[in-house]
């Protein structure tokens, strides 16, 4: 870790003193190659949500004072005691969510959102969520039950009480899995989130008979541009605009008990690298928290 001095906030900047910092397989990949190997972007500034405390506020700032508790959308550099940023990317931590849940709310919850809105669900569909019990896909099973599809999750059967409780209709995955879920479903599937990625998950989802422009995956880019499906993660305008119109809406779902962010294990900040390593291992359910 490096130490940095935090300048003042300028104009429509606050500074905020960060009580918990959401890990994710993005942080990951930002150093693993998968972005560019460039060095003049050493040091990398790993972390991009977290909640806390605003300290400090730069002139024109009107929507948070000193003192508010909030979620923050950092961008980079969240794995950081203080942190400075746009006033535009904090949003009020309702007080029912505990800091490290809020911390984890904003990267799942906006993948979630956008990944049933590129596909369109529906109040009255039925949706496939692969890989259900995820960070993502227990957030895209709350919004798509939320938004009244017949929610059908794909996981072990150690989470399937779970998704029960979050209104989802479990299946397991593996053999004849697209017969079994037509049992489920008998009138068809209409649209298909993948957070798994690989060619089995894939060939299942595809096998479903759903239209290709209604499955979309978080990780199978490759397969996607191959077969004609839809791949969400990328930088993009249309990306950024849906997920900044999620945000607000989360936090609401959340303040009011609509949406809950589980959260597993809790790491102190000087051991992001334990973190990580745990996090590309198998590990139980639950979303990584560091605490500064």
């Amino acid at each position: 870790m490096i130490d940095q001095d935090i300048p003042p906030p300028g104009a429509g900047e606050v500074v905020v003193e960060m009580r918990a910092v959401g890990v994710n397989p993005l942080d990951a990949k930002v150093y693993s190659g998968a972005f560019g190997t460039d060095p003049a972007r050493l040091p990398i500034r790993l972390g991009v949500e977290g909640a806390g405390v605003v300290l400090q506020v730069g002139a024109d700032v009107q929507s948070v004072r000193v003192g508010d508790e909030v979620l923050a959308y950092v961008g980079e550099g969240a794995y950081s005691d203080l942190v400075l940023l746009s006033a535009d990317d904090v949003l009020p931590k309702p007080d029912s969510m505990t800091w490290e849940s809020a911390a984890c709310l904003l990267v799942a919850g906006t993948t979630a959102y956008e990944a049933l809105e590129v596909t369109k669900v529906m109040a009255g569909e039925a949706v496939v969520v692969q890989g259900a019990a995820g960070g993502v896909g227990e957030l895209t099973v709350q919004l798509a039950v939320a938004r009244g599809a017949v929610t059908i999750g794909v996981a072990w059967s150690a989470h399937h009480d779970f998704l029960r409780t979050l209104g989802a209709i479990p299946v397991l995955p593996g053999p004849d899995l697209p017969a079994r879920i037509h049992e489920i479903a008998p009138d068809g599937v209409d649209a298909v989130v993948d957070t798994v990625g690989t060619d089995e998950v894939i060939d299942e989802s595809l096998a479903l008979g759903v239209e290709p422009e209604r499955i979309v995956s978080l990780v199978a880019f490759g397969r996607a541009a191959q077969d004609g499906f839809l791949a969400i993660g990328g930088p993009n305008e249309n990306s950024a605009r849906i997920r900044r119109e999620a945000r607000p809406l989360l936090v609401d779902m959340a303040a009011h008990g609509g949406l809950d962010v589980v959260v597993g294990t809790r790491f102190p900040l000087t051991e992001a690298a334990d973190a990580h390593r745990a996090l590309l291992a198998p590990h139980a359910r639950g979303k990584f928290v560091l605490l500064p």
